[in-house]
């Protein structure tokens, strides 16, 4: 399904997830679950927003039946950035030691408890994780501590994948750390939570659950990679079986509750739907991995001008990273067509089950995106959040610094093919 060709195809993939707990009121008993771990002081990391609605303090309150002594950091920066990590990292340090995290918020929380996490239980600093060209790319030494992911929006899959995302502010591009032992020990899903999440919030978290489905689907086949050996084994391993499944029944939740979701936000059933789907879509993408649209959302967000998105903190510039990964996205499904026509197509039936395929079988699933967007109130593009075509040059040398993701990307892709993907993506409809 591939038009990459290697010489000593891969015969192995690898699949990963937490532990997991599901449903309304899982997050009562985090207290309970702690104490299996025989821990007995814990950092609750949370944003200042989240921690205004009391939320995290309520999970903080209930260990103390555990004798569990629990402390809430509400320093998390919307969008981590180097500088915010390290200022959390530092603040974990001088209050430590901690035998335990649990993140309660967002992808932006989860992700900086786990930076957290691993350069508290580790040695240097944190652009020496951080994934090549940008940082070392090192490997973590040490084993980590345990940590429990307790997601408040429905996007980002956080709670299941590697994945740690962050701006790195002096190169103006956004990437990551990457690594297994980064992922959460135990994701406690929530719907109830969900159901302040606002619909803007809702709109562009909801188009990260989407994309993540939609690239780990039409990633790169495990079997297309050069073979590695067992030491070099990375959590992205290109699509297999068992990703294909979890990608599938996260588009196919998405058809009936998304826009139920922006649109009533107290739809209990289609906010379930949304945290099953963000979910399945990072137990998806957490091995399979993501390729395009996110490599192309990470310079759209970290070259960010003056663009101030509706429902998000207004104190600074930001383009959320869900949105960011939707402005490219249909057109960097038109790219990838070719590689395989028929995954292309079955995705879009999956999401748009009743609509029509059109002349050309490659406009498929760009229009059942386009449409989408559109409903949910999505900008019309890189150019309605602030770019136009001179920064096209900048976009693209962000995009192919992120060779982590490129490398899963089903065709070979070249600063030309990205640029076109960025110029007609300028405006979708």
């Amino acid at each position: 399904m591939s038009t990459v060709s290697p010489a000593h195809p891969e015969s192995v993939f690898t699949y990963g997830a937490p532990q997991l707990k599901f449903g309304s009121g899982a997050s009562e008993e985090i207290g309970y679950d702690l104490s299996r771990y025989g821990v007995r002081r814990v950092l609750v990391v949370t944003d200042a927003g989240l921690a205004a609605t009391g939320i995290p303090q309520r999970v903080a309150d209930q260990m103390a039946q555990f004798d569990i002594e629990a402390r809430v950091y509400d320093g998390v920066h919307v969008e981590p950035t180097d500088v915010s990590l390290v200022a959390a990292i530092e603040e974990a340090r001088s209050t430590g030691p901690w035998d335990a995290y649990v993140a309660v918020g967002g992808g932006s929380s989860i992700d900086t408890a786990k930076a957290i996490n691993l350069l508290t239980t580790n040695p240097g600093e944190l652009l020496d994780y951080v994934n090549v060209p940008v940082g070392k790319g090192q490997a973590p030494s040490n084993p980590l501590k345990p940590l429990v992911a307790v997601p408040t929006t429905t996007g980002t899959g956080s709670e299941s994948t590697t994945i740690c995302v962050m701006d790195v502010i002096a190169a103006r591009v956004k990437t990551g750390i990457s690594h297994a032992m980064l992922r959460p020990t135990l994701a406690v899903i929530d719907p109830d939570l969900t159901l302040t999440q606002p619909p803007g919030v809702t709109a562009a978290s909801g188009m990260d659950i989407l994309c993540h489905a939609l690239e780990s689907y039409t990633a790169r086949w495990y079997t297309t990679y050069e073979h590695k050996t067992p030491e070099k084994r990375v959590p992205y391993c290109g699509s297999n079986p068992i990703s294909d499944m979890w990608a599938e029944k996260a588009l196919s939740l998405l058809a009936g509750s998304f826009r139920r979701a922006v649109r009533h936000g107290d739809d209990e059933q289609a906010r379930a739907d949304m945290a099953l789907a963000a979910t399945f879509a990072g137990m998806g993408f957490g091995n399979a991995g993501v390729h395009i649209p996110h490599a192309n959302a990470y310079p759209i967000a970290g070259q960010v001008k003056d663009f101030h998105p509706k429902d998000y903190p207004a104190g600074e510039p930001m383009v959320p990273h869900g949105m960011s990964v939707a402005l490219t996205a249909p057109e960097a499904f038109r790219f990838t067509f070719e590689a395989a026509p028929e995954r292309h197509v079955r995705a879009a039936q999956l999401l748009a089950p009743n609509a029509g395929l059109p002349t050309e079988a490659v406009d498929f699933l760009p229009m059942v995106l386009t449409d989408l967007m559109r409903d949910i109130d999505i900008p019309n593009g890189v150019g309605a959040v602030g770019f136009d075509e001179a920064d096209v040059p900048d976009l693209v040398e962000g995009t192919m610094k992120q060779q982590r993701l490129l490398a899963t990307c089903p065709r070979e892709v070249t600063e030309d093919d990205i640029a076109g993907i960025f110029r007609r993506s300028m405006s979708l409809w």
